[in-house]
């Protein structure tokens, strides 16, 4: 019985302390579980922490090195023209408007301020990279753990932290409206297309450029393109290597920089149109989404560029050519003397096609131009040359600041020759040479008046050193434009070959506000004279006014 009652409460104590057990080991599973999520918590917290003290350490740094005289009088221009005050002189001596004024300091010191104030350009980015770092230390920029959100040179950007990868986009918006007075036809002429008003989308550029260190690529489309609108088309499309000191090489669709003209962004531009000279010697072998190969190059002193070219974008589609164009273009231009108020500048550009592009017809050229403003598709300078060999153009530049004053001129002698395949037509055998000139001068009336541009090695727009604001006084920049332009496109009129194009001559005068750097605001007015050539709508010789204005939008 004893035993019996032993062995009942030895089976009843192991029971109970396996149902004990099982407790204790459910308890302990469900202790540890919980332990493992709070470790999982705590190192959540301190991968977080560790973060945030990552940011805090690389603010500090770049607080510590923006702790520098030139940075703190970064800020204090930025807070007092956030608040419509004057600038101290201690401060104000440390901007410079427009470019290069030529007054000592370092290149890297004057690369970091070239575009404070003036319009961004109508292109894409092309600077180096350690020139990209610099206008992002210049200007306020958003940091998001390891990338900056910013407006270096006025331009939306996104870039990882030390600005190795970036993506910038920008605008380039110019719409015209206007129309032409006493353009009326004479006995025998068409009337030609030149509207009392009407308006023109003359560009609607959007630059996106993808950067990976000093390697660039551009893709620029154009909605705006040309003189009618609804045309879409591409203004560039290339890749850029900017690693050398002050050099940019560049392969693609591209406008090859030839002229001083050319070599302007259309943002800067002193009237709505380039002289209709420049624009017919660009177009020869270079031009808006030109195929080019190569490169330039700058310093304070001296610019130089050249490129290897081929067709144009789109000139294959539909057109009928059968063998693609080649040529090249090359300019120098120097600054032989500068100083705080004067800037002189001397150049040279040549440009050749050395074959034109050869169609079902032969191999032909058409040298066609409008009256300097582009609310017209009728072209009074109008001449198709056939049985060309090449063709080639060249000519000097002068330009002189003195202060708020700005003069400058080019002229350029275009050549053609011709091929062998004229059946004998001695007359047909014989060159082209066609010839052209502009004078310019240009005053800023308020704002910082125009400065050098070294990257271009031309003269940039008025600087706003104050935007916009009446009731503090400040009015952004205003500057008054002439130009005298001449393009003869008439050769050899007494002799058996005679070529009549046309002789255009245009009265230019304008008058353009920067409220600020992104928008412009322009009114244009041409006094235009034109002699006879074979066109119906110019069959005695045409005369008449044009006024115009723009709106302008830059980013």
């Amino acid at each position: 019985m004893i035993r019996r009652s032993a062995v009942s409460l030895l089976l009843g104590s192991s029971a109970i302390w396996g149902l004990s057990s099982i407790n204790q080991a459910y308890a302990a599973s469900a202790s540890d579980a919980q332990i493992l999520a709070l470790q999982h918590e705590m190192q959540e917290m301190r991968r977080e922490m560790s973060g945030q003290i990552s940011v805090l350490r690389q603010r500090l740094v770049r607080a510590e090195a923006h702790n520098t005289p030139a940075a703190n009088a970064a800020q204090a221009r930025r807070v007092a023209a956030s608040k419509g005050q004057p600038l101290p002189d201690s401060y104000a001596q440390d901007i410079h408007i427009g470019g290069d004024s030529g007054m000592g300091g370092n290149l890297g010191s004057v690369m970091q301020k070239a575009d404070l104030g003036t319009p961004p350009s109508d292109r894409g980015v092309s600077s180096s990279w350690a020139s990209f770092r610099a206008a992002n230390e210049k200007e306020e920029a958003v940091h998001m753990g390891g990338m900056m959100i910013g407006f270096p040179g006025g331009r939306p950007t996104i870039s990882s932290e030390d600005g190795m990868y970036a993506m910038s986009i920008g605008l380039a918006f110019h719409e015209d409206i206007g129309g032409f007075m006493g353009m009326s036809p004479r006995r025998g002429e068409t009337r030609g297309d030149f509207s009392s008003l009407t308006e023109n989308a003359r560009r609607l550029r959007i630059p996106i450029s993808f950067r990976y260190k000093d390697w660039i690529a551009n893709i620029t489309p154009d909605f705006g393109n040309g003189s009618a609108d609804g045309s879409t088309t591409l203004y560039e499309a290339n890749v850029n290597y900017a690693g050398f000191h002050n050099t940019i090489l560049t392969a693609g669709y591209f406008q090859p920089r030839v002229t001083e003209e050319d070599s302007e962004s259309s943002n800067e531009f002193e009237m709505m149109e380039r002289p209709a000279i420049t624009d017919i010697v660009r177009n020869i072998a270079a031009g808006d989404a030109r195929m080019s190969i190569g490169g330039l190059h700058y310093d304070k002193r001296w610019w130089i560029a050249g490129y290897l070219t081929g067709q144009s974008y789109g000139a294959r589609n539909g057109t009928g050519v059968t063998d693609s164009q080649t040529g090249a273009t090359f300019r120098v231009a120097g600054r032989p003397y500068m100083s705080k108020d004067i800037d002189v500048h001397v150049g040279l550009s040549a440009i050749s096609a050395f074959k034109v592009a050869e169609k079902s017809n032969g191999r032909s050229y058409a040298f066609a131009e409008g009256p300097e403003v582009n609310l017209t598709t009728t072209k009074f300078l109008n001449q198709t040359v056939g049985n060309v060999g090449s063709i080639w153009s060249a000519g000097p530049e002068l330009g002189f600041r003195w202060k708020r004053l700005v003069l400058k001129g080019e002229y350029y002698h275009i050549g053609v020759t011709r091929g062998d395949n004229t059946g004998g037509n001695v007359g047909n055998q014989q060159s082209v040479n066609f010839s052209g000139y502009y004078g310019a001068a240009n005053y800023t009336l308020f704002g910082k008046g125009r400065s050098y541009n070294i990257k271009e090695g031309a003269f940039a727009a008025p600087g706003v050193d104050h935007v916009f604001d009446p009731l503090h006084g400040y009015w952004g920049a205003l500057e008054l434009s002439a130009r005298y332009s001449v393009a003869d496109l008439n050769s050899g009129l007494n002799t058996a070959g005679a070529v009549r194009g046309g002789q255009q001559t245009v009265w230019s005068a304008g008058l353009n506000w920067y409220p600020n750097r992104h928008f412009r605001f322009m009114l244009d007015f041409n006094h235009i004279i034109v002699s006879r050539n074979s066109q119906l709508y110019d069959l005695v010789g045409r005369d008449g006014n044009s006024v115009a204005g723009r709106i302008q939008a830059a980013f």
